[in-house]
């Protein structure tokens, strides 16, 4: 009893007054669940649903906003041959994911009454969707013919190590200077004001300073009203994470529109007296601009973001000396602030992550790699590119690549590539993408993204 709202394929929901019912229909298992008496009474943002799985399943895991965890596991007993377990549970919205046996992903949202989202319905499918693009670079290029005057080295060694011919150095530039260029023409390529945004993310290992927080200081300078608006540092992975947040809250319904800033100054944390690092890395921001849509087709598909701290110590930068504040000497190692790299451990580590990332993500989209348009992979050195490459049977000409351009622009490298595909007209309606991030924590994630 009750009007169906939304049918796909294996996958049916329902809707009854104020009552919800979800039927799954899936390769392995039926999934039934029944709303429990009270729902929605005094719990405006709360839904409880009862739920029923035959015991041949193993469990089911469910999403808060794509942050997944397993929320119970169903043991088969050696008794009765049709067993069931039962569980009741309560939360704001559960999606139900393919991990076990459900091929679409769907949110069941309770009727949101705040003033700003009248997008979000009693039971729909929320995506976010990629409306904007914007990147600002510094003027200063410095080649590799100019380290070559600096450090020991040679163009022919860089290039044949890393594919990097040049980069870009931010001189007498702040961060937020970086990150507001980029803001502004993403704001400008989505045709909105500051003011319709409801939340800023920035990613940067590399702020101007503490507190207040970058973000803080481009909602001022974007004139975008009373918003949230923080710094998330995961070094090279930032974007990624970025991304994955403003997807959440975009789900969620607690925002409809998110600017995602990736700013870097690079330069103020290399020692250009080390051609390990100094040849990697350049300055420059990009921005993303991702709004609610309630077209399934399109939008972010799913996302995957981890960490593996065993591996700190391969690529980090002290923030604060570790002193007694009380000693009369506290001289400051000058180079305490520079970035140290273990070049081989990072490659291997990456070697192993970005496949695990990018598989999580497909199979979480629920496609292929055959399905794959476009692979935009952070720009860290083109071998590891290769390995991409190779392991994906991906053409070269599907991942995009301007390392030998720009360099290692840590967390703003794969918006940059965003933006320039988007202006040279290689990003279409219709096109899927997956951007995968890796780098210092050791962290990497990636997503999809439907056009």
């Amino acid at each position: 009893r009750g009007h169906r709202v939304r049918k796909n394929r294996d996958l049916a929901v329902f809707r009854a007054g104020k009552r919800l019912l979800i039927a799954v229909k899936a390769e392995l298992c039926n999934v039934q669940a029944r709303p429990v008496a009270g729902l929605f009474k005094n719990q405006p943002c709360g839904l409880r649903i009862f739920v029923q799985v035959p015991a041949h399943a193993r469990g089911l895991r469910a999403l808060a906003g794509e942050k997944c965890k397993t929320v119970f596991h169903f043991v088969p007993p050696n008794t009765d041959a049709r067993p069931r377990k039962r569980l009741t549970f309560s939360c704001p919205f559960i999606i139900i994911v393919k991990d076990y046996f459900v091929n679409q992903t769907i949110v069941a949202f309770p009727r949101f009454r705040g003033e700003r989202f009248e997008i979000l319905g009693s039971v729909e499918i929320i995506n976010s969707k990629l409306i904007g693009t914007g990147a600002c670079l510094p003027d200063f290029v410095l080649t590799n013919a100019m380290l070559e005057q600096m450090v020991e080295t040679s163009d022919e060694w860089i290039v044949q190590r890393t594919g990097v011919r040049e980069r870009r150095i931010a001189k007498n530039t702040h961060t937020w200077e970086l990150a507001l260029g980029a803001a502004q023409d993403a704001l400008a390529d989505a045709g909105i004001e500051a003011s319709e945004l409801d939340l800023i993310l920035v990613s940067t290992c590399t702020p101007d300073t503490n507190t207040p927080n970058t973000a803080a200081i481009l909602q001022d300078k974007l004139g975008a009203g009373a918003i949230g608006a923080f710094d998330i540092n995961n070094a090279c992975t930032g974007f990624i994470s970025a991304t994955d947040i403003a997807d959440c809250y975009i789900k969620s319904g607690k925002a409809k529109t998110v600017l995602v800033v990736s700013a870097e100054t690079l330069s103020r944390i290399v020692d250009y007296t080390d051609r390990s690092t100094c040849i990697l890395f350049g300055d420059g921001s990009a921005a993303a601009v991702y709004r609610a849509t309630e077209d399934e087709n399109i939008g972010i598909q799913s996302t995957f973001v981890a960490a593996d701290g065993s591996g700190a110590e391969y690529l980090n930068m002290q923030a604060l000396p570790v002193e007694d504040p009380f000693a009369e000497d506290r001289t400051v190692d000058p180079k305490a602030r520079f970035l140290k790299m273990q070049g081989a451990a990072v490659v291997r580590f990456t070697a192993r992550a970005v496949p695990q990332a990018i598989d999580t993500a497909l199979q979480r989209a629920g496609i292929t790699a055959d399905d794959i348009d476009w692979v935009v992979p952070h720009q860290a050195n083109l071998r590891i590119l290769d390995v991409i490459a190779r392991r994906y049977h991906v053409p070269k000409e599907k991942i995009y690549v301007n390392l030998d351009r720009f360099g290692n622009t840590s967390s703003a490298s794969v918006p940059i590539c965003l933006n320039e595909m988007r202006r040279k007209g290689l990003l279409r309606e219709g096109q899927t993408i997956v951007c995968t991030g890796f780098g210092g924590g050791l962290t990497y994630g990636a997503f999809v993204l439907k056009l």
